[in-house]
């Protein structure tokens, strides 16, 4: 397609550009170990290939590659690749829908997406590109899994999980909705089944401690998430005995300070322990309580504004401290799984406890006093500072002076010691699925697990389509009995395979490190190549990935680096975290009617145009509401940026000494430079695009009403923006470079750098506004003070003509503002 020289035709350029930067392949990353260019590497988290490319990947890879582009042109020797997140359920889903074998309609999306992503320009090193569903790429998943069940970091247990009773397939907890499978919207039970684990509970102090080291590199909001999800917490471990029973049940408490306030004991409806500890005429009771507990998720069970719930179980324990009965209760706000699995009850000082106690009238005793409202009365637990009260020994003790002196008594009298608990609990790994990477485990009757010898690995998945799919209350693989039968790979004898498959999070937890060298056939990844370029400098995605992805992959990583296969611990060094594109202040849905197609909107106004519109919206971090963004507006731009660069280009040579332009021009060229360069080490990319749209603006004015379009100024002006605007809109940028007489590919031109001298200014515009209208624009010094600057605007006659007396307020910003409030 013909590109005009009169007008800006985003259609043509991207026909022209795309094919010109294949063949040119500007973005491969140098592999030559002579290569001295200092190393960065970009990495995006890579897509799910569920269809073609939506505006979410739409905004996230056009503020990805304005930071990759960025290093281009600093001289960096970049990393960039791309791949795709390929297993997972809604390949399994459209399968069985389709008649089909998962791959079908995986492999197919993985080629739109490929070409959406080659139309939108970003730079990406396609030599690295990987799928994680290629048996390539999941042989390693299958090699890792057996070095961690070497090391005693994967085991099987049973355990409660989350399972769909329609589907008859285990859930990760982020695919349970309100209670509701994601899958067919049926309520999701606890079942107790025997699955995989990975032991990521070994690493939870180093997890937590080293995040100390991100914080400069990472926001506050993710490093809370996670310190909030693994929940490290030191108190004790505390004996009730229990009448009835022989064994002491141990409680976990960060507050042994308020054992005297323990009113009463609550045991976790679905733990093992409810059923011994209950009487005989409570087990009905009990049982069914616990049936209607099955059908919440633990979300859902710690949600703070739910009703309490609970049956008494008939049983009392017995208060060690004090000898006090108290009465056992089974509930659904205590998990089995944290701590023993069972509570002391201090209501005065638990807002949890207390509204269990209020709700099933049991006593509220205050113990730590803290100058508020009983209780009892206001309904409010008071869980703050004080002294102690009510507490025998403990009495007129603060709370740290409390923990330490009863930690002593229980430990003397052997009934408690001081313990350190966690929120996190193991990795779930295994799925009854049939798309995703086979656990790569023989059991044998006399063996055992035996792991699949290494040379016998990739264990690929056998041909299953449709309806063999379907689920059947056991992974689709148990019905592939020649695949399933096999011999012990110890003993020889009949043995058959795990019929499992690994949960998706485990492909993406060391994908990144695979890119290092894709191709690689003697291991997961040269290890001198990971050396090279890890760990990543600047990781981006979306914040809903802020917990269980990033803990995943550090806690691979931290495993890989014992194995002495990495040589750091973190694999992030920088994320970024963009927000989501809503429409009309909702998330895009079709329920709703308000979902913007992102290959439309390309069609409509060029690719250029929607990715400067994602890129200047606003920070990052923040959503973007396409009702209130124009990439009509982003497309008006482009096209006087075009005619800038078309006009200079025509009008002079390059390679002319831009020193002879016009001083002023060169000036705002030269502090844009500045700022903008500032401006994207910041991350304020937005702001960055509006001082680029300030340039044209000069530029064009120095075309029009200035020195010309021959003058050497204007010429800089055009290449300095051509070069900022290629990390934004690289098709028009590309163009514009050619126009100005320079070969392709901008992308890797270098960065302008400022001078100096022409930062200085002699003079800047305050802009003087009354009740916040513009009255007065003054010439002032940079360096001129607040006060002398309130002095000019209030001596200016246009400004006194529209005061009637003595200012209520002035406000000055200098050396650029002063608004006076009249």
């Amino acid at each position: 397609m013909a590109v005009s020289d009169e007008q800006y035709d985003p259609q043509a350029l991207q026909a022209k550009w795309q094919p010109r930067w294949e063949e040119l392949d500007p973005f491969r990353a140098g592999e030559d170990a002579d290569d001295e260019r200092p190393r960065r590497y970009m990495c995006d988290m890579f897509p799910y290939p569920s269809g073609d490319l939506h505006m979410g990947h739409g905004e996230v890879f056009a503020i990805a590659d304005v930071v990759a582009r960025y290093w281009f042109q600093l001289g960096y020797n970049v990393l960039h690749p791309i791949g795709w997140d390929s297993f997972g359920l809604p390949a399994e889903n459209a399968a069985i829908k389709r008649n089909a074998h998962p791959a079908e309609w995986t492999y197919a999306n993985i080629d739109t997406q490929a070409t959406s992503f080659k139309r939108y320009g970003i730079s990406f090193d396609w030599s690295r590109r990987l799928h994680t569903s290629d048996p390539e790429y999941y042989r390693w998943n299958q090699w890792l899994f057996n070095r961690f069940f070497e090391r005693g970091l994967a085991y099987r247990k049973g355990g409660l999980v989350n399972w769909c009773p329609k589907d008859q397939t285990v859930l990760a907890n982020e695919q349970v909705v309100a209670g509701r499978c994601e899958r067919c919207g049926s309520e999701v039970i606890r079942r107790e089944l025997t699955q995989w684990y990975f032991k990521i509970t070994d690493y939870a102090d180093r997890l937590l401690d080293d995040m100390d080291g991100l914080e400069d590199g990472w926001p506050d909001r993710v490093l809370a998430m996670q310190r909030n999800w693994i929940g490290r917490s030191e108190g004790a471990d505390v004996q009730f005995e229990i009448e009835g029973r022989d064994e002491p049940v141990t409680v976990y408490t960060t507050r042994p300070d308020t054992l005297y306030g323990a009113t009463f004991f609550v045991v976790a409806a679905d733990a093992q322990l409810a059923e011994e500890i209950c009487s005989p005429e409570q087990l009905p009771a009990l049982e069914a309580y616990r049936a209607e507990v099955a059908k919440l998720s633990d979300i859902e069970r710690l949600a703070t504004d739910k009703e309490k719930t609970g049956v008494f179980l008939g049983r009392y324990a017995v208060n060690p401290v004090n000898g006090e009965r108290m009465p056992v209760w089974a509930a659904d706000y205590v998990l089995s799984d944290y701590g023993h699995g069972a509570i002391m009850a201090v209501p005065a000082h638990d807002q949890r406890d207390l509204d269990f106690a209020l709700k099933f009238d049991l006593p509220v005793r205050v113990v730590v006093h803290t100058g508020l409202a009983d209780p009892g009365e206001s309904g409010a637990a008071t869980a703050g500072e004080g002294r102690l009260v009510n507490s025998g020994p403990l009495d007129g003790l603060s709370k740290a002076e409390a923990i330490t002196r009863i930690t002593e008594i229980l430990r003397e009298r052997g009934t408690g010691k001081a313990s350190v608990n966690y929120r996190l609990r193991d990795w779930l790994l295994s799925r009854q699925r049939f798309w995703g990477t086979p656990i790569p485990i023989i059991h044998c009757p006399d063996c055992g697990e035996v792991p699949v010898p290494d040379d016998q690995l990739p264990v690929t998945l056998p041909d299953l389509r449709g309806e063999a799919l379907a689920p059947k209350g056991v992974s689709p693989l148990a019905s592939a009995t020649e695949w399933v039968n096999v011999s012990c790979p110890k003993c020889g004898g009949r043995a058959q395979r795990d019929t499992d498959t690994m949960d998706t999070f485990v492909d993406s937890s060391w994908y990144f490190l695979r890119y290092c060298s894709p191709r690689f056939e003697n291991g997961a990844f040269d290890v001198e190549q990971v050396r090279r370029w890890g760990p990543i400098d600047q990781y981006v995605g979306g914040v809903e990935h802020a917990v269980l992805h990033l803990l995943y992959a550090r806690f691979f990583t931290k495993v890989l680096h014992d194995m002495g296969m990495v040589d750091f611990t973190e694999p992030f060094l920088r994320l970024l975290n963009q927000g989501q594109v809503i429409n009309q202040g909702k998330s895009m849905s079709k329920s709703l009617g308000n979902g913007v197609d992102l290959g439309e909107q390309i069609d409509a106004f060029g690719v250029d145009a929607v990715r400067l519109t994602m890129v200047f919206a606003g920070p990052p971090e923040d959503d973007i509401d396409w009702a209130d963004v124009s990439p009509a507006a982003s497309q008006k731009f482009l096209a006087r940026a075009f005619r800038v660069m078309t006009e200079a280009g025509a009008a002079s040579a390059s390679g002319v000494d831009f020193a002879t332009g016009d001083v002023e021009l060169r000036k705002v060229t030269h502090r844009t430079i500045e700022e903008v360069t500032r401006l994207l080490d910041s991350y304020r990319f937005n702001v960055a695009v509006a001082r680029m749209m300030e340039l044209t603006s000069a530029a064009r004015k120095a075309i029009d009403s200035g020195p010309g379009a021959a003058d050497p100024a204007v010429r800089e002006a055009a290449e300095t923006l051509a070069v900022m605007l290629s990390l934004v809109a690289p098709y028009v940028a590309e163009e514009g470079w050619e126009r100005l007489g320079h070969g392709p590919t901008i992308s890797r031109v270098g960065w302008p750098v400022a001078e100096p001298a022409l930062l200085v200014q002699d003079s800047v515009t305050c802009v003087v506004q009354v009740a916040g209208k513009v009255r007065d624009r003054l010439e002032v010094a940079p360096s001129i003070s607040a006060a002398d600057l309130e002095e000019l605007a209030l001596a200016s006659e246009k400004v006194r003509s529209h005061l009637t007396g003595a200012p209520r307020k002035v406000i000055v910003r200098a050396p650029k503002l002063v608004n006076i409030v009249p």
